[in-house]
């Protein structure tokens, strides 16, 4: 039997390889650079910096450009199961190990039984140094599970900006305290606290505290 540690710490995110999974998708998909920037608002520099694992997207701004590409927020962190990569557009140069990638045909695993260890998990370090971890070990189709943690001062979006896009969002404070903003009103969420709303609602998250906020997400499609 394999030997543990009782808390290994979580994989290194690697920015440059996060960076090529976004252009890996768009480029599956048809679009070009300056399209995919058109549609979501922003310079085709910009954009290409995110590309070229030079900035890190906002929690929001990835939400937008997974969306854009019609395709599961989880598609940015990994593999959607341990199957080595086939040959195709998400596999890695020649030589090294498959990198994460989006599989359309992985829904058809579902039901089975998958483990992901946390040294395994697959993590995100987004703009304003928020992280986020995916904690399903397997595909479950239209929905998404994430540990997140918010540093103080963090928000959600790039310039504290309120934002929407589909979906329905369910979230629980682990520690720390959460400000969530949905419409005109606001919540401080503190541990064992939970908040759901309509993502199409404009809304915001930021960590107006003194420590780091840890909370568990449920994203449903």
């Amino acid at each position: 039997m394999a030997e543990f540690t009782e808390h290994p710490a979580p994989p290194r995110f690697d920015e440059q390889r996060f960076g090529e999974r976004i252009r890996e998708l768009r480029t599956a998909r048809g679009l070009s650079l300056r399209e995919l920037a058109a549609r979501l608002e922003i310079s085709a520099s910009a954009l290409s910096q995110i590309e070229r694992g030079k900035m890190r997207p906002s929690v929001t701004r990835l939400y937008q450009i997974m969306g854009e590409l019609n395709v599961p927020m989880a598609a940015a962190f990994g593999p959607q199961t341990s199957e080595p990569a086939a040959p195709d557009a998400y596999t890695t140069p020649m030589g090294e190990a498959p990198g994460p990638r989006w599989d359309p045909d992985a829904d058809a695993d579902v039901g089975s039984v998958a483990v992901t260890r946390r040294s395994e998990a697959a993590a995100l370090e987004l703009g304003h140094g928020v992280r986020y971890r995916r904690l399903t070990p397997g595909p479950v189709p239209g929905m998404n599970y994430f540990e997140s943690v918010y540093p103080p001062g963090s928000y959600s979006s790039q310039n504290a900006e309120y934002v929407r896009h589909r979906g329905h969002e369910i979230g629980n404070v682990v520690s720390g305290v959460l400000t969530v903003d949905v419409g005109f009103d606001t919540y401080e969420l503190h541990p064992g606290d939970s908040i759901t709303y309509p993502s199409t609602t404009p809304h915001r998250i930021s960590n107006q505290g003194a420590k780091d906020a840890v909370a568990i997400w449920l994203n449903l499609d």
